[in-house]
């Protein structure tokens, strides 16, 4: 006579059965994303409820301008970023930036050309940038956006005006007009005019 198998584990048991519905406890709630199985019933009269009226164009005019307002100060939350990488080195390596000051490297240059060339372009394409949010509705008020946008980008203008003064590229001091000055006319001379 042969001897039977032993029976199969417990957890073995558990994983090919159907679990068990367990009573609700009304003291603790479901977890969020949590979804009970519904029945067929529940299921029908969920999705007759569940159907999502379209929204009024007063309220897609909010959302809209909400929108716009977003990506007129998108370009200040670019300004911290590049304020960083310019005040540290001019390096798009921002782990050894501390290390290079402010001479003239190819990174550097890069990144002062970057700060002219993004603002100049997204000044440019103005009217394209905000066409999506243009409504009736909202027409009117997108000035104030866009004159912000302007602002927002004049920002980036002009930090990278201050890093190329910090660069040494700006004429700001007199040495660097020394060209066009002319020779200076004594008023008085200290030795006589023969001597010199």
């Amino acid at each position: 006579m042969s001897a039977l198998p032993p029976p199969p584990p417990q957890w073995v048991i558990d994983l090919n059965s159907t679990p068990a519905s367990k009573p609700k406890n009304l003291s603790i709630p479901d977890p969020p994303g949590y979804t009970a199985a519904l029945s067929s019933k529940q299921r029908s009269q969920s999705s007759k409820t569940a159907v999502r009226k379209a929204p009024t164009t007063e309220e897609m005019d909010t959302l809209k301008m909400k929108k716009a307002w977003e990506l007129a100060i998108a370009p200040a939350k670019q300004l911290p970023m590049n304020a960083i990488g310019t005040l540290c080195a001019n390096s798009h390596l921002y782990l050894g930036m501390y290390m290079t000051g402010n001479t003239l490297q190819i990174f550097s240059i890069f990144m002062v050309f970057t700060l002219f060339k993004t603002p100049v372009i997204a000044v440019l394409s103005l009217q394209r940038v905000f066409a999506p949010f243009e409504t009736p509705g909202t027409s009117g008020r997108l000035i104030g956006v866009k004159i912000v946008y302007v602002l927002m980008n004049m920002l980036m203008l002009g930090l990278g005006i201050w890093k190329v003064n910090q660069m040494g590229l700006l004429p700001t001091t007199r040495s660097d007009w020394l060209a066009w000055e002319g020779e200076r006319t004594w008023s008085e001379r200290a030795v006589p005019r023969q001597w010199l």
